[in-house]
């Protein structure tokens, strides 16, 4: 069993009040390595840089519209 089997089966056995607390955790846990990613990201500017410039493009061709 896979290391990825063992924990869906364990979290598929707890309780209401562990699962919720689970939840919580791994929420937090999924949002602190997202902002992680963002930063990471930010400094090296290469995904970043290209999505501006990418709506910069379109915004100066005339394909955006207020909102």
């Amino acid at each position: 069993m896979s290391k990825l089997q063992q924990i869906e089966a364990s979290v598929a056995e707890l309780d209401k009040d562990e699962f919720e607390a689970f939840s919580v955790w791994f929420e937090k846990l999924h949002a602190e390595r997202w902002d992680q990613q963002f930063e990471r990201d930010a400094l090296t500017g290469s995904k970043l840089d290209q999505l501006a410039d990418d709506a910069l493009r379109d915004h100066r061709a005339g394909r955006t519209s207020r909102l």
